[in-house]
């Protein structure tokens, strides 16, 4: 017999704060991890603040940052903790729209939706 529970507001709120404090957690642990091994590689190195130089072309896509992360880059770490720190709050908005999907919330299902779809076009055409 298939459960006909429903989730209450109560418990997507606590689901949805335990995915944002873990996501914003890891993130940062991932990022100061990338500051550790960039200091191990670059901690002696004079800073140049006087010359601007933007991101390396590599970090600018998501293929060359998880191929700096592969390669221990510290740079990459820390451009893959950004990233993942970006991804917390589109993670959060799907999470929402599955649990108003298992609530049977048909306008808040519709209504989530287009804010998804209009995060991940965001995500995907800028850059």
């Amino acid at each position: 017999m298939a459960s006909t529970r429903r989730w209450t507001d109560k418990q997507v709120e606590i689901t949805i704060s335990v995915l944002l404090q873990v996501g914003v957690t890891l993130a940062a642990a991932i990022a100061i991890v990338g500051g550790i091994f960039y200091l191990i590689h670059h901690g002696h190195d004079t800073p140049q603040g006087h010359i601007f130089r933007g991101e390396p072309a590599d970090l600018r896509q998501v293929p060359g940052v998880l191929h700096d992360v592969l390669a221990l880059r510290g740079r990459g770490i820390i451009q893959f903790g950004i990233l993942l720190l970006i991804l917390t709050p589109v993670a959060r908005v799907a999470f929402s729209l599955f649990a108003f999907w298992q609530q049977r919330d048909r306008l808040y299902i519709i209504i989530t939706l287009i804010v998804l779809v209009i995060l991940i076009h965001g995500l995907l055409t800028t850059g």
